[in-house]
């Protein structure tokens, strides 16, 4: 492992610890003997938080807007790791009362929740969901805290459902602008084991880098033509600019602003990995060697 070893297991807090990311989080650091501590809303179920009691985590629920409350949940850690999903008043709002806490803790590392393209690449309002994590990333680089973001490109998992990339019952896969453009993938696993790593790891620079597979559309058509046992083909809609412009018009008819992911913030995200321009390098995959990474095709065979 790189970085300082401590002589007693590390203290761990992971906030947005319910959720698919959070849990795997608290999972992986409880498999590297970490003590966790599992940040939960005061009025989160019962049938929500056994499960990270049993698997070994302190569950704790707490008020986010308590400073005085969530100061004393961080005392004593050596990292917070965010996994927390939302807009605004999660991702800027929710974090900067947790960064704030995490200072007055004495709490001397931080993830925020990032776990995505790169995203310094990227113009400002390109990407709504993205824009709000450059948005705390400024405010978190003006704070003495050691930060640390993963960026780990699309998961992989969003390839079966929410992605509209494949399409089983057609046998095809869709696509706007260059079929051979690289883009970066990582499955929640990966991402989560990789954080857990991360987060333990004393020396982890600002910004760590990695993809389970580097794929382009060409190569996706071929994991899914091997995971389907079917061929599939090519069925390009458009190039980037008419992308663009279903994105306006689907943004216009159905803004969905309380939405976390509305269609039309999925199809930014594809918009932008297919652009090239937030494409991540250099990867850091190798890092942590112990890391296994899965490939799309196996997702989709799963």
């Amino acid at each position: 492992m790189i970085g300082q070893p401590y002589t007693t297991p590390q203290t761990i807090v992971v906030a947005g610890a319910t959720g698919h990311l959070g849990t795997l989080i608290v999972q992986e650091l409880l498999a590297r003997h970490a003590h966790v501590k599992a940040l939960v809303r005061r009025d989160t179920q019962l049938s929500r938080t056994a499960p990270l009691e049993k698997a070994g985590a302190v569950v704790i629920p707490v008020d986010y807007r308590n400073t005085v409350m969530l100061t004393e949940a961080l005392r004593n850690a050596q990292c917070i790791v965010s996994a927390l999903s939302g807009l605004q008043e999660v991702i800027v709002d929710t974090q900067t009362d947790l960064l704030k806490a995490a200072l007055n803790a004495g709490v001397p590392r931080f993830i925020p929740s990032d776990y995505c393209i790169d995203y310094t690449k990227l113009p400002n309002g390109s990407n709504r969901n993205l824009d709000l994590r450059r948005t705390f990333a400024s405010v978190i680089d003006n704070t003495p805290i050691h930060a640390t973001s993963i960026l780990n490109g699309m998961f992989t998992d969003l390839l079966k459902d929410q992605a509209p990339l494949i399409l089983p019952k057609l046998n095809r896969v869709i696509y706007w602008g260059n079929a051979d453009q690289p883009m970066d993938f990582t499955t929640m696993a990966n991402t989560a084991g990789f954080t857990a790593a991360a987060a333990l790891d004393s020396q982890a620079p600002r910004f760590l880098r990695v993809a389970g597979e580097i794929a382009t559309i060409r190569d996706v058509q071929r994991a899914a033509s091997q995971a389907y046992g079917k061929e599939f083909r090519l069925w390009r809609i458009g190039g980037l600019g008419f992308l663009a412009t279903m994105i306006h018009i689907m943004r216009t008819i159905a803004p969905a602003r309380d939405e976390v992911f509305p269609p039309w913030q999925g199809m930014q995200y594809l918009h932008d990995m297919l652009s090239g321009l937030p494409k991540l390098e250099p990867l850091d995959n190798a890092r942590y060697p112990e890391i296994k990474w899965t490939r799309i095709r196996e997702v989709l065979a799963d």
